[in-house]
């Protein structure tokens, strides 16, 4: 993970970690964290405590998101404090005008077109969402908001080969657009198997190893989200987080106990402790199987 980010995280880099409540890679936040990067823009559907963790730090310039919180919980309060403090540009966007960006990133196309903007506050706060004519039905105006193409996304994942093919199950949010969209890719996975194993189950793969700069394995790099099959959400630690992000001393300290005070992830685990790593841990549900069949 430190190769990774020191050799595809830049200053100023325009950075996604996506991931939808499932597979966030705080793993490679706190790694970008622990280098000291600055005037990232950091892109993502749902900030959660990750972005406000990376804030909180001084990584960020600027976020490009869609709806932005500690989910069922409250607010992010170092995102708060930064834009009140005047610190933190926003460009904000509906959830599907995100995907819509990630989309025509992916594409390779200008723009994304999308009716959802209809009767919405946001195209008035968001210069960058525009109106274009219909040019199949006169008088159709449709909404557009512009491709994205961050420097670098960074996803995490259950599992990937060393050729870079990574395989999801559960939910998938925007992870493949996101990383399509991307100069640079960096998937964060909780194991490295054999090639056979992405082989003998394709319909899993999300990401081809064309597609990916470098693959990084982080047993519990998702933490304190979840990863299927591997760990459940930390709920717990998302209600600690509220009046942690209240209290810039408090949360200072807490940077700099459990991210620049530990080397990597691995000694972040020890520092949870096994039983909170353990009680994480679901009961195996393993899938059916299908038959792809044999061909000559």
């Amino acid at each position: 993970m430190s190769e990774a980010i020191a050799a595809h995280v830049h200053d100023g880099d325009l950075v996604a970690i996506e991931g939808f409540t499932h597979l966030i890679s705080f793993a490679a936040g706190h790694e970008i964290i622990r280098q000291g990067r600055r005037d990232l823009t950091l892109a993502r559907l749902t900030p959660d405590l990750v972005y406000d963790q990376m804030v909180a730090a001084g990584c960020a310039r600027k976020l490009i998101f869609s709806w932005l919180g500690n989910p069922g919980v409250g607010s992010l309060h170092a995102i708060r404090r930064a834009i009140q403090g005047g610190g933190l540009e926003l460009e904000e966007y509906s959830h599907f005008g995100m995907v819509g960006r990630y989309v025509a990133g992916a594409a390779h196309l200008p723009f994304y077109p999308l009716r959802s903007y209809a009767g919405s506050d946001l195209p008035a706060a968001n210069p960058l969402i525009q109106w274009v004519a219909s040019p199949y039905a006169p008088g159709d105006d449709v909404a557009v908001v512009p491709a994205l193409n961050p420097d670098v996304t960074i996803i995490h994942a259950q599992r990937a080969d060393a050729e870079g093919n990574v395989q999801v199950w559960g939910l998938v949010g925007v992870q493949r657009e996101a990383a399509l969209a991307a100069e640079r890719v960096i998937a964060v996975v909780e194991e490295l198997v054999d090639t056979e194993v992405i082989r003998a189950d394709p319909d899993r793969t999300l990401l081809p190893g064309v597609a990916v700069t470098a693959v990084c394995v982080e047993h519990y790099g998702a933490h304190p989200s979840f990863a299927q099959g591997y760990y459940d959400r930390d709920n717990a630690f998302y209600r600690a987080w509220d009046p942690i992000s209240r209290d810039p001393a408090q949360l200072e300290a807490w940077l700099d106990e459990w991210v620049r005070g530990v080397p990597d992830r691995s000694a972040y685990l020890d520092k949870l402790g096994p039983e909170t790593v353990a009680a994480l841990r679901p009961k195996p549900r393993p899938s059916g199987s299908v038959d792809y069949g044999e061909y000559s």
